[in-house]
């Protein structure tokens, strides 16, 4: 089975940066980052097509996330930048070997890791 292990959550202040780390063990056509805040639903962050190399992003954080890969050393990526309190969440990865990965709805996902938590505050 496909294990992922999340890291590089913490606290911050709003405009405050991040950088997530999540390691795995096999990887899938798509690869993707989820969060889910205290009284929410998980939603999709930003996915990775690991074979073309093509991402996307939910609205909320284009221009602010970047999430990148490293086919080498099997790690996925998540560069948060200008954060704000609304970005408060347990952050986890997770992937999909079908072909609908790039939707980023937790449905699609087959694997997941266990969360690293990031706080904003303001």
């Amino acid at each position: 089975q496909v294990q992922l292990t999340e890291s590089g959550g913490g606290s911050v202040q709003a405009g405050g940066s991040l950088r997530l780390s999540c390691v795995y063990t096999t990887r899938r056509l798509y690869m993707g980052w989820f969060r889910q805040a205290p009284g929410k639903e998980r939603e999709g962050v930003a996915g990775f097509n690991t074979e073309r190399g093509t991402t996307f992003y939910a609205d909320s954080v284009k221009g602010r996330f970047t999430i990148s890969h490293d086919n080498a050393m099997n790690t996925l990526y998540l560069q948060m930048n200008s954060l704000k309190p609304e970005d408060t969440a347990m952050y986890s990865c997770a992937a999909d070997r079908g072909l609908l990965g790039w939707k980023l709805l937790p449905g699609t996902y087959d694997f997941w890791g266990q969360g690293t938590q990031v706080t904003v505050s303001s």
